[in-house]
């Protein structure tokens, strides 16, 4: 490895969708990351907690899916971070708020990434539900870490969703950043979404080239609150 991230990531069984899962490559899920200073002191605990996105979905290395792009940006500055991938392949915002309970039990962290919805909006599920689970995800951790910083990776569903759905859907991450106090990345896949060549076959998501501009998106925002 280049820098400090280390992933281990257990097999996991995705669902059918193909908005963020599938069957081109298996998928990575709930990594982990540990490290320590080179003063000796504990590194600061970042958790990204999302879907394949955050996971890297066929991709040749975990590494590869943006949260890894941002630990080598965070160790090209020096500063006293690691981070854990807890991306899983299909998930949702109703599977997320079912697995947040075992992540809440493992190493505490001092960062909490939410990036999650797009396979609820792809399935044209419910808004209301959506926020609802994002909701609970940001109560528990608040009850957990009530110390934490927060950050809320924005997400959008295509047009064709419908208007009024899709401006729904599109509201709820400003939303929630707004009652939570979260730092807004207000679009993740700026300038990725619906860029053949910086997409994989499937047309969703990132390529290598894609996911280092969608870590580059977060960084922006996130660098301000490490």
């Amino acid at each position: 490895m280049k820098h400090l991230f280390r992933i281990t990531s257990v097999l996991v069984l995705t669902l059918f969708l193909t908005a963020c899962g599938g069957d081109k490559k298996p998928a990575q899920s709930d990594s982990t990351s540990t490290g320590t200073a080179a003063a000796g002191k504990p590194k600061k605990v970042i958790l990204f907690f999302g879907d394949s996105l955050t996971a890297g979905y066929g991709l040749d290395d975990a590494t590869q899916a943006f949260p890894g792009v941002v630990q080598t940006k965070i160790d090209s500055a020096k500063l006293p971070y690691i981070i854990i991938n807890g991306g899983l392949s299909g998930e949702t915002s109703a599977g997320g708020r079912s697995r947040i309970d075992w992540l809440l039990k493992q190493q505490p962290f001092d960062i909490f990434v939410l990036e999650l919805g797009a396979n609820d909006g792809l399935r044209g599920l419910p808004v209301a539900d959506t926020e609802k689970n994002l909701q609970a995800i940001i109560d528990k951790v608040k009850a957990k870490y009530p110390q934490a910083k927060l950050v809320m990776l924005g997400m959008q569903v295509p047009t064709n969703m419908g208007a009024a759905y899709s401006s729904d859907f599109k509201n709820i991450f400003p939303e929630l950043a707004t009652k939570n106090k979260m730092t807004l990345v207000p679009f993740l896949l700026q300038g990725v979404g619906g860029v053949r060549k910086l997409n994989q076959a499937d047309g969703i998501h990132p390529t290598e080239e894609g996911a280092k501009i969608l870590g580059a998106n977060v960084w922006e925002k996130l660098k301000e609150i490490l």
